[in-house]
């Protein structure tokens, strides 16, 4: 996989709720030019066993702009964020980043109140230039490429139960999936809120199915399922 998590870049530009107003996000801090792009609050799992869990949640910038920068505002300082980026020098928009960015988040406190995060991109137009420096030459090896593919359907909730599926295409493996929960308010969700979705995720004949069960308090939830497939070059 072409990716490595990088902690440190969106760790520094994480942003707890209180601290500091909402607008004061980073995502586009020195950046000429910049489109912003907020997702959902994501609920974060809060289980306390060994490993904790986690949650995916994949945002993307417009057609035609990459990712330049990244922030999060969270709603518990026991949230530990980062964002998957590609291997390449050097680490720039572009090289470390494409249109997408992967969100990942763990929950690593002991008295969790429905903790969520808003991720944040700052999106810059994509341009062509030069191909950079003559790359080393390596004999009898590959350099790294982009052998998965994510696969992602976002749906809207309504009260009462839905099933949604992300599968590979044609010619793809399936290598894993994910699922989240967020909510479109200005403001995060209350526990309440939280509580009321429920989404129970299975793997069968090749597909990710996330069964959702959706009560009157979450009226703006959403949910993401994603596929990770084999398959790329």
């Amino acid at each position: 996989m072409r990716r490595a998590l990088l902690v440190a870049a969106l760790g520094a530009a994480v942003v707890a709720i209180g601290a500091r107003p909402a607008a004061a996000t980073n995502e586009c801090r020195g950046l000429q030019v910049c489109v912003r792009v907020a997702g959902p609050w994501v609920v974060v799992p809060a289980g306390s066993v060994l490993p904790r869990p986690r949650v995916d949640y994949q945002l993307s910038c417009p057609r035609g702009f990459v990712v330049g920068g990244l922030d999060a505002e969270l709603t518990d300082r026991a949230i530990d964020i980062a964002f998957l980026g590609k291997l390449g020098s050097p680490v720039n928009p572009g090289v470390t980043t494409s249109r997408a960015a992967l969100f990942r988040a763990t929950y690593t406190g002991g008295s969790p109140r429905g903790p969520t995060f808003r991720p944040r991109l700052g999106c810059l137009p994509s341009s062509g230039g030069s191909s950079g420096p003559v790359p080393f030459s390596v004999h009898d090896a590959f350099p790294p490429g982009e052998p998965t593919i994510r696969r992602v359907r976002n749906v809207r909730l309504r009260p009462g139960s839905v099933r949604v599926v992300a599968a590979c295409a044609a010619g793809e493996r399936l290598l894993s999936g994910w699922h989240a929960v967020g909510f479109t308010t200005a403001a995060p969700p209350s526990a309440a809120q939280v509580q009321s979705i429920h989404a129970t995720r299975t793997v069968r004949s090749g597909r990710v199915e996330v069964r959702v069960r959706a009560g009157a308090e979450g009226p703006h939830a959403v949910v993401q399922v994603g596929a990770v497939c084999g398959g790329g070059s």
